[in-house]
């Protein structure tokens, strides 16, 4: 199958990130080699749904949760509204698909006490320590992706104005106020900085060997700091995000103002974050309500 061209397309017209270019690669990748093993088909205008029902069977048969399958179903899905742009198809073999049921799965944020306390274990008393903590008051603070701080360089970082810019998903330029502390961080971290960055790396967070960080590595640095303090089953970056949404809401933050911070295009997208903010409302109103209280 000829992938190239939309890949491209992926990447010029819709200015779709490297990590989801790559999982878009390998999904397709992973269905032209089922159609030629078991269907000897390697045209994608000749593919039928049958064929690609039979791949979702294959699928399921070997254990991929139904939320994996819906996302490579949902890469065929680009694909096909690709040629269909290009006029290489007319009819899309899965105009009429409906997605797997799913159970949505409730994301459990950190507590300010564990984030508090991973802050107050850290030891800070070489680099390691000190880009460590800096991490995880930015993750925290910001509320910002993986991705998105892996790519900070040096230059995003304003301390005079107090802003970090951070670049989004498709290349969205957002700017994100920096609080006091992590103010004081990022001056301690940079000063250390200097004496790892032989290399002249622009990226703000190093390895240990001066070299920019990278996506096992910041996840492990989080994992093995909130695991020591937390039983929940995620400690990843991405809780920390969640974290930073959730207790935003729970402080009564604006549902809009925290969708610019997190760089959402839509609301939809940030009221995922609210149902832990509901929760804390709910028991608030369970307990304060006269009428609940003469029952």
């Amino acid at each position: 199958m000829p992938f190239s061209a939309f890949l491209e397309y992926l990447s010029l017209e819709k200015k779709y990130a490297a990590n989801t270019l790559a999982a878009y690669s390998s999904d397709l990748k992973k269905f032209q080699k089922f159609l030629i093993a078991e269907f000897q088909e390697n045209d994608p205008v000749q593919v039928n749904y049958s064929q690609i029902r039979s791949w979702i069977v294959k699928l399921s048969e070997d254990g991929v949760s139904n939320r994996s399958i819906n996302r490579k179903i949902s890469t065929l899905k680009t694909y096909y509204k690709f040629l269909l742009k290009t006029s290489q198809i007319e009819v899309s073999p899965l105009v009429k698909h409906r997605a797997l049921k799913t159970s949505k799965k409730i994301q459990v944020p950190f507590s300010e006490n564990e984030i508090i306390e991973v802050l107050e274990s850290i030891d800070i008393s070489e680099f390691p320590g000190i880009r460590d903590k800096f991490m995880v008051e930015l993750f925290y603070s910001t509320g910002i992706r993986r991705a998105e701080l892996i790519n900070i360089k040096v230059g995003d970082l304003d301390l005079e104005s107090n802003v970090l810019k951070v670049l989004g998903k498709r290349n969205k330029e957002r700017y994100i106020p920096l609080i006091r502390s992590v103010k004081i961080s990022a001056k301690e971290y940079l000063n250390k900085r200097q004496e790892f960055n032989e290399n002249a790396v622009s990226y703000l967070f190093l390895t240990n060997r001066g070299e920019k960080v990278y996506e096992t590595f910041v996840y492990r640095i989080i994992n093995n700091y909130f695991s020591e303090v937390s039983g929940k089953l995620k400690k990843s970056p991405h809780i920390l995000r969640h974290s930073f949404a959730t207790h935003l809401l729970n402080q009564g933050a604006n549902l809009n103002a925290v969708k610019e911070l997190l760089g959402h295009s839509s609301l939809a997208a940030t009221q995922v974050y609210t149902h832990n903010n509901i929760a804390e409302l709910s028991k608030v109103h369970q307990k304060a309500h006269p009428r609940n209280n003469k029952h």
